[in-house]
């Protein structure tokens, strides 16, 4: 009988170190097509997110405002604009966020507003969160902003809205990209950009709730102003949620913003300048943005 040639211990090696060979070269690349993907959903989301700020604009006359009195946000008020009209329906606008009349719709998940990205999902487990804050130079306390009248500097010069990273919940001062200090709002006025950087030191008045609720529409939650650089190595500070010093902020130095024209891009947190992020921001300052725009 004619016996069968087998794999000798020498070639099942060869051939199991070529898999091995093979399999790590060909990670890289499918970890690189994930980022690419999630990078191309964060930047629909924010063109989704865009859109439905002209139909509100459309239908209203005017933009959302970023904050109301019962500290809603601009995201609730766009809901029906991004085909979550179900979840608007649940919202009862004349009562705080905080009431349990809006326990449903609070807890709800928003897709358009998580950045695939941010490896975190979700801040509280009461708190639908987002990832996207607006720029409060536009989006303020119950602003009329209206497009394109409130642009004087051109809506292709000025950034509306952009991505950021979400808080882990923690209260120690490990990680200023999700953590910020919060302080009272009656220390509003003497805020400056390195505020923070004692009481981080010396993990004083931390807070992990960053974009704990796509609902809210206060200082660090629904709105941010740009007042530190991007990626800063100062940590965002909110006064009770009334305003701070903030940015946004990301895992790489790369972040996707959305423009008040509608468009969006990718800008370098390392290669922009602060005088150009600090323009960008500003729908009215006459200056000019520069070349590294």
């Amino acid at each position: 009988m004619r016996r069968r040639s087998a794999f000798t211990l020498f070639q099942l090696l060869t051939v199991l170190a070529i898999l091995a060979f093979g399999f790590a070269l060909f990670m890289p690349g499918v970890a690189k097509m994930r980022i690419m993907a999630a990078r191309a959903q964060s930047t629909n989301n924010l063109k989704q997110i865009l859109l439905s700020m002209y139909n509100y604009n459309d239908s209203k006359g005017q933009l959302p405002p970023g904050v109301d009195e019962n500290h809603f946000s601009a995201s609730a008020k766009l809901l029906p604009y991004i085909e979550q009209a179900q979840v608007y329906n649940l919202i009862k606008f004349d009562k705080p966020i905080t009431d349990e009349a809006n326990a449903a719709a609070r807890k709800t998940v928003i897709p358009t507003y998580l950045d695939p990205l941010d490896p975190i999902k979700s801040v509280r487990d009461d708190s639908g969160a987002t990832n996207y804050l607006f720029n409060d130079q536009v989006f303020s306390l119950n602003s009329k902003a209206k497009i394109p009248a409130s642009f004087p500097d051109g809506t292709s010069n000025t950034i509306a809205i952009g991505e950021t990273l979400k808080g882990d919940g923690g209260e120690k001062a490990e990680d200023l990209r999700r953590q910020y200090v919060l302080l009272k709002k009656d220390d509003l006025k003497g805020v400056k950009p390195d505020t923070g950087e004692s009481y981080w030191k010396e993990n004083k008045n931390i807070a992990g709730d960053r974009c704990a609720s796509w609902m809210d529409g206060r200082f660090l939650q629904g709105t941010f102003n740009g007042k530190l650089k991007l990626n800063d190595e100062r940590p965002d500070v909110s006064c009770g949620g009334e305003g701070g010093v903030s940015t946004l902020r990301s895992l790489n130095d790369e972040i996707i913003v959305g423009l008040a024209d509608g468009s969006v891009r990718t800008i370098n947190a390392k290669k922009l300048t602060f005088i150009t992020w600090t323009n960008a921001l500003c729908p009215n300052d006459g200056n000019p943005l520069g070349p590294d725009w």
